[in-house]
C-alpha cells in the first residue's frame, strides 16, 4: 500500500510518498481502506515543528476490510470514519474500535471526515461556552472547517449575533454564507461590539484580542493546539474567564454525551441545518499541495485528501 510520510520536520515538500506492507488489525481493531482523509492543522504543525517525526494522523473514512480479535460492532464491509492512532495518511489504515463509529449509507466519506471530527469539536466548545439565549458569540478561524460549523451551531443555538473572524476579508462571503452577521480580521483595531462568548481555534498571538473581545462577564473557550498565553488582568477588568475544551477528554470520559452529540450531528446535517464546506479533494500522493493550503491560511472549509 502507499502512505504519506516525513523523516524531518519542515514544510510541506518534506513529505513523500512510500510503498509499506498492510497492517494487521489486532484485538479490538478494524483494518480501513481509507476512502478519504481530513487535513487536519494538528496534523500540519506537526510536520512544521513538532519534536520528531511521528506518523501523520487524522480522521479517515472508508469501509472495513477485516477485523481484529474481539470486535463485536463492526464487520466487514462496513462503512465507517474515526481517528487512527497510527498512519491516517494512507490506503489502509488500523482503526481500534472505540475510536471508529458508523457511517450513515446516505453518507459519503468525504462528508463523514468533513463533519464528525470538527462537527464534535464545534459542538464541544459551543456547549463550553455555555451559551445562553440571545447571546453573542464571535468564532475565530471561522473559515476552518470547525470554525464554519462553530457558527453554525452558535446561529442554529439562538445567537442574537455572530461574528466571524478571520485572516482574511476576502472570506467574507463564505462566513457569512455559513451564519455570521459580522466578519472582522485578526489584524482590524477593534473587533466590533464585545461579544458574550468567544470561540478560538487560533490560540498564539491571536488570545490577546480574543480576550479585548469579550464583555463584561464574558467568555473565552480555547481549543486550538496552537498554544499561547492569557494574561489574567484583562481577564480581571471584564470579570471574565477562560477555559480550555478537548474533545478528546469528552470521547474518554463520557462517551454517551460524545455518542448523543454525533448522532444528533448526523441528523442536523441530514436535514439541512448543517452543513459542511470541503475547499478541495487531493489526491493522496499531493500531500504537500493539501498542508501548503491549510499554512497559507487559504482554505475556506476542509481540505480532503483521497487515495
Amino acid at each position: 500500500m502507499r502512505r504519506v510520510r516525513y523523516e524531518k520536520n519542515g514544510g510541506p515538500e518534506v513529505l513523500f510518498v512510500e510503498e509499506a506492507p498492510v497492517p494487521e488489525p489486532g484485538p479490538g481493531e478494524l483494518l480501513v481502506r481509507c476512502e478519504a482523509i481530513g487535513v487536519t492543522l494538528p496534523a500540519v504543525r506537526k510536520v512544521r515543528e513538532g519534536k520528531e517525526p511521528a506518523p501523520l494522523g487524522g480522521e479517515v473514512a472508508g469501509s472495513v476490510v477485516s477485523v481484529g480479535p474481539g470486535v463485536t460492532g463492526f464487520a466487514v464491509g462496513d462503512a465507517v470514519t474515526g481517528l487512527p492512532f497510527t498512519d491516517g495518511y494512507a490506503e489502509l489504515t488500523v482503526l481500534h474500535e472505540t475510536m471508529a463509529s458508523h457511517v450513515p449509507a446516505w453518507a459519503s466519506p468525504v462528508d463523514a471526515v468533513a463533519l464528525v471530527r470538527s462537527g464534535l469539536v464545534a459542538r464541544g466548545a459551543y456547549a463550553a461556552g455555555r451559551v445562553g439565549p440571545g447571546e453573542s458569540v464571535l468564532v475565530t478561524a471561522a473559515a476552518s472547517a470547525v470554525g464554519g460549523l462553530a457558527l453554525q451551531y452558535a446561529r442554529n443555538g439562538g445567537a442574537s449575533r455572530v461574528v466571524a473572524a478571520v485572516s482574511d476579508t476576502a472570506k467574507a462571503a463564505h462566513v457569512r454564507g455559513l451564519g455570521a452577521d459580522e466578519v472582522v480580521g485578526y489584524g482590524d483595531s477593534t473587533w466590533g461590539e464585545p461579544v458574550d462568548l468567544v470561540l478560538d481555534g487560533v490560540g498564539g498571538e491571536l488570545l490577546a484580542p480574543a480576550v479585548r473581545a469579550l464583555a463584561p462577564g464574558g467568555r473565552l473557550v480555547a481549543f486550538s493546539s496552537g498554544g499561547g498565553s492569557i494574561d489574567a488582568y484583562e481577564l480581571l477588568v471584564r470579570s471574565a474567564s477562560a477555559t480550555g475544551f478537548r474533545m478528546a477528554a469528552v470521547a474518554r470520559d463520557q462517551p454517551e454525551r460524545y455518542t448523543r452529540w454525533r448522532e444528533e450531528q448526523w441528523e442536523l446535517f441530514r436535514t439541512g441545518r448543517l452543513r459542511t464546506a470541503v475547499h478541495a479533494t487531493i489526491p493522496l500522493a499531493e500531500a504537500a499541495r493539501a498542508h501548503a493550503l491549510i499554512e497559507a491560511r487559504a482554505n475556506l472549509g476542509k481540505v480532503v485528501l483521497t487515495p
